[in-house]
């Protein structure tokens, strides 16, 4: 009876800890780290302003915003011999926007472009290559019938036929009442029309997962699904073309960011800096961090207006 006793209480002592280290708040003092450059260089051929921001990295506990950096010299030039001078914004530090002309937008696929900065006397470039999409064909409307554990739900999906050949990755967008969904969870890649390389799906419709990823999941007051769509909302979906170094950034992205937080943190992928492909020209400068990638854009919108609208397959 001891012998049992003294076994439970082993065992019971680390659930113990565990438990209380739960309800403990603690401060940790980090260690100091030097300002970097942030480059946020996300560009793309839709005939609206392109904007590229710089900052600099803050404390993690810092909840203000940003600092950005100002008086820098921001240049795209493409292998073509365009060339796009994005100009300092006066009210919004650390922004720098290029302007289309009527009927004019940024870029051309299959150009490769190289983005140089000139910042507190460092130069930094970065070189991507604007890729292709695949046209969004159209968007349907389809009943999940709801059982004791959730009610009817109203899912949204997209239909686009991935390019014959190998190698296209995408960041598949959609926006809800004009909202774009930009949760961690909601970031939706794909690559050809599957989720990873060596999928097989190259030219290929999109997979039924990649084709649903357009939907948000909310909760209500008591913890039940709500329908992602309802009569009345509306959905525009957009493909992004990515580069495949910009695809593996944002996997590591969605890593690092949706985190299931409580015990299942413990057996979580280890927190760590994503990639970069933004290169000090002096090896012996400052670093930066941030990306850069010119994406092709195409894209398609629906109102989900009435019941006669859902999908009769």
């Amino acid at each position: 009876m001891i012998m049992n006793n003294l076994i439970k209480n082993i065992f019971l002592l680390p659930v113990l800890v565990i438990l209380f280290s739960c309800e403990t708040e603690i401060n940790p003092t980090l260690q100091y780290a030097e300002p970097v450059l942030v480059v946020d260089a996300w560009i793309n051929n839709k005939p609206e302003p392109q904007v590229i921001k710089l900052t600099k990295t803050q404390p993690y506990f810092n909840q203000s915003l940003p600092p950005g950096v100002t008086g820098a010299q921001v240049i795209v030039k493409g292998s073509d011999d365009s060339e796009y001078v994005f100009t300092e914004n006066v009210t919004d530090e650390g922004h720098y926007t290029w302007t289309p002309g009527a009927g004019d937008a940024f870029g051309e696929t299959g150009i490769t472009y190289t983005l140089t900065i000139v910042a507190e006397g460092e130069t930094y470039q970065s070189v991507t290559r604007m890729g292709r999409v695949p046209q969004v064909d159209s968007i349907t409307f389809r009943l999940e019938e709801g059982n004791q554990f959730i009610d009817d739900l109203y899912l949204a999906e997209f239909w686009a036929t991935d390019p014959a050949e190998p190698g296209d990755t995408y960041w598949i967008k959609a926006f809800k009442n004009g909202q774009l969904l930009n949760k961690p969870s909601e970031i939706n890649l794909a690559y050809d029309a599957g989720f990873t390389r060596g999928g097989n799906f190259s030219g290929a419709v999109f997979i039924s997962p990649v084709r649903t990823g357009i939907n948000p999941f909310d909760f209500d007051e008591n913890n039940r699904f709500l329908s992602p769509y309802v009569v009345g909302d509306s959905v525009y979906v957009e493909i992004h073309s990515l580069s495949e170094a910009s695809f593996d950034f944002l996997t590591q992205v969605v890593i690092q960011t949706n985190r299931p937080g409580g015990f299942s943190e413990l057996f979580a992928t280890p927190l760590a800096n994503v990639s970069t492909n933004i290169v000090n020209m002096n090896p012996a400068g400052k670093k930066a961090v941030g990306f850069f990638n010119v994406a092709s854009v195409s894209g398609l919108g629906r109102k989900f207006s009435s019941l006669d609208d859902l999908s009769k397959d």
